[in-house]
């Protein structure tokens, strides 16, 4: 088969990375495009994976809208020429609009129910739709959902070692209490609008009482803060979280890939409550404490670290959780194998007629196509029109 898989996001190589490789082993042709947001080149370079970059990120609801219908007529074109089987991406656009344009199929992943806008534009064209089963939203006959969350795709213990020399390098060791903070940018299409930490300063001094304080951030830092940033190479990010005694943050990847490792997570945003993923992470395995009130989300920041026994407790939770989960690569491969072995299963079937349509009917319709104008090239020239004099 030829598989065409589209990275928005820095995340989205981590989770599949171990399906390019397992495509690839299997005698699969496989091509990765990608945007350049954050660190998301330096990721497939670092794992040695080719690609094909088609747009950088856009910040803003309108910048974002521009940046996917070029992103659209751009991954068209490389698709054409590629003729894939099967294209693939996490809650991506443009996957689902250039797989329906070409006729081909379409496997969309995403664990984000409050990403109004990119489920509106991504969902209806989307062949199959694949969801934790911790996912909120009935998404009807197409949704295939999964006992197991993203991260798990690399962070389980069978795909993910940390690196044995990762503290010395940092000059740290085992005895260091680290604790990690993470700022976002709020400029995906799912953020606009919505807010995280409001005390940044007040946070760090409290916490750098229980132990090192190192900040990760897509945005620039305060002069008082700019000295906790750490620079480590983006592939031993995990290698941090897996050590650190704590993570508080607003990015929701992160807040779950810390969980996932066995440290103490608190996410911080005004979106707590919309996603299912970190509800059962809460709730079932108490993983995970969500706030979205920075005082409140330090106060239990304070307990935790005042509590010696905390990460212990978590490897304990971690572990459970691993043992209730399914493997998600083997998951994802299987269904992508079954598709090349038998594609008429992931045909979508017309509904059954009870009155068979006269043979002139169809004679008609082919007369009333040919008069009438392509409509998806009619929207996209309208869209691009409507961009170019906005940009005046």
């Amino acid at each position: 088969m030829r598989v065409l898989i589209d990275i928005g996001h820095p995340a989205h190589v981590h989770f599949f990375k171990n399906i390019v490789l397992g495509l690839e082993r299997n005698g699969h042709k496989v091509l990765v495009t990608a945007r350049e947001k954050d660190v998301t080149v330096n990721l497939l370079e670092s794992y040695g994976i080719k690609y094909e970059v088609l747009s950088k990120i856009g910040f803003g609801k309108g910048n974002l809208i521009r940046e996917w219908v070029s992103r659209d007529i751009k991954l068209l074109k490389i698709a054409k020429k590629f003729d894939p089987d099967l294209l693939i991406g996490v809650l991506n656009p443009c996957v689902a609009h250039v797989a329906w344009l070409m006729g081909k199929q379409s496997f969309i992943f995403t664990d984000t129910e409050h990403a109004k806008l990119a489920n509106h534009v991504t969902l209806p064209f989307a062949h199959k739709v694949f969801t934790p089963s911790s996912y909120v939203r009935d998404l009807g006959d197409k949704q295939i959902r999964y006992n197991g969350f993203h991260e798990l795709a690399y962070l389980s213990p069978d795909y993910f070692e940390p690196d044995p020399d990762f503290l010395s390098e940092l000059n740290l060791d085992k005895d260091d209490r680290i604790i990690v903070l993470r700022f976002v940018s709020w400029g995906a299409s799912h953020d606009v609008g919505h807010h995280g930490i409001t005390n940044k300063l007040e946070i760090v001094q409290e916490l750098e009482k229980y132990g090192k304080v190192f900040i990760t951030a897509e945005q620039e830092l305060d002069s008082s803060l700019e000295k906790y940033r750490i620079c480590v190479s983006p592939e031993k990010l995990h290698d941090l979280l897996y050590n650190a005694s704590l993570y508080l943050g607003e990015g929701g990847t992160t807040a779950v890939e810390s969980a996932i490792l066995g440290t103490p997570s608190i996410y911080v945003s005004s979106l707590v409550g919309t996603m299912g993923n970190f509800t059962e992470l809460e709730t079932k395995y108490e993983m995970m404490h969500c706030f979205d009130d920075s005082k409140e989300a330090l106060q239990k920041a304070i307990d935790i670290l005042s509590n010696p026994d905390a990460k212990k407790q978590w490897d304990v939770k971690k572990d459970r959780l691993i043992r209730d989960k399914i493997d998600v690569n083997e998951f994802i491969m299987s269904h992508i194998d079954l598709l090349s072995r038998k594609p008429e299963i992931f045909k979508k079937q017309p509904e059954p007629s009870a009155n068979p349509k006269p043979k002139q009917w169809s004679v008609e319709k082919d007369s009333l196509v040919r008069d009438k104008t392509d409509v998806n090239e009619l929207i996209i020239g309208s869209v691009d029109l409507v961009l170019s004099k906005d940009e005046k």
